[in-house]
């Protein structure tokens, strides 16, 4: 019986140009039922500008299949406004009494911070990450320069994240930055995607990873598939790894995450297999172009 999980995804699981490509205009408001029929995890990022009403959580409660995961964001008003200082601790377990009807479908809950968090907020993230719940998986996103470039700090919130069991999300704009923007999307995405290096020291035991892809299908699957290797070696020592693919318009992205684990199923045996999507265009065709699979 296949054992090995990869969780691919999207930011989101509605999207309108998706409609009569991934979703059925029948089902609307069903969106997430569909969705989780192309891809297994979302990133879930509305929750970063504001916790769901309990209405809201049930209805996603009712949709998403057990074997769903969702890799939200953490509220800003925890991450940006309050830094995780004072306070954080209390809106975010406001949160997580919010999401709580989701059980075993939370997947990692991300603390994207912004990259003015530096140097000097070390200790801010150290009181704050003592004090986080420990049947949650944790994992942060660092955007200051400081955090990439091997040098005291780096080495400092490393050691730190380390030694909570908590990993470093990977925002990779490679694919993003190979080939200049092709639309206003992707002037866009670069003003809010930095170039940061690389790093995958501290991934923790469900590493997460964003590829920030083009505008260009084939450039974004070539970012992904450079994850190919990574990945497998992740999945060979028992770790559950997440990749969440990006387009400046998420046009593909649903498609592109399918190609993404269809490759890493040719490579490892007992790879647990995606759901079949319902049909919503004629098979081989997703709204006039040719599929990636």
């Amino acid at each position: 019986m296949p054992t090995s999980v990869l969780r691919v995804g999207c930011p989101m699981w509605a999207h309108p140009p998706w409609v009569g490509r991934y979703l059925s205009p029948a089902n609307r408001g069903r969106e997430l039922a569909e969705y989780a029929r192309w891809c297994n995890a979302v990133e879930g990022n509305t929750t970063f500008y504001a916790t769901p009403a309990a209405s809201t959580v049930a209805r996603w409660a009712e949709q998403a299949p057990s074997d769903f995961r969702f890799a939200f964001k953490a509220p800003r008003t925890v991450t940006h406004e309050r830094r995780l200082r004072p306070g954080a601790h209390a809106l975010l377990a406001e949160f997580l009494r919010a999401i709580e009807p989701l059980g075993d479908r939370i997947g990692p809950v991300q603390l994207q911070l912004p990259p003015s968090f530096g140097p000097d907020d070390l200790d801010a993230m150290r009181s704050f990450l003592v004090g986080l719940p420990t049947d949650h998986t944790w994992v942060v996103e660092l955007r200051h320069r400081a955090y990439f470039d091997g040098g005291s700090v780096h080495r400092a919130a490393d050691e730190l994240l380390d030694a909570a069991g908590i990993g470093r999300v990977v925002l990779d704009t490679r694919p993003l930055y190979a080939s200049p923007p092709g639309s206003d999307a992707s002037v866009e995405e670069r003003r809010t995607k930095p170039a940061l290096p690389v790093v995958t020291d501290v991934m923790g035991t469900a590493p997460v990873v964003r590829v920030i892809g083009a505008d260009d299908a084939d450039t974004t699957l070539d970012g992904l598939t450079a994850w190919a290797d990574r990945v497998v070696a992740w999945l060979d020592v028992g770790r559950a790894p997440y990749v969440f693919v990006h387009q400046p318009e998420n046009l593909r992205s649903p498609e592109l995450a399918r190609a993404f684990h269809a490759h890493i199923a040719g490579r490892v045996d007992d790879l647990v297999a995606l759901p079949e999507p319902l049909p919503v265009a004629p098979a081989g065709e997703i709204a006039g172009q040719d599929a990636l699979f």
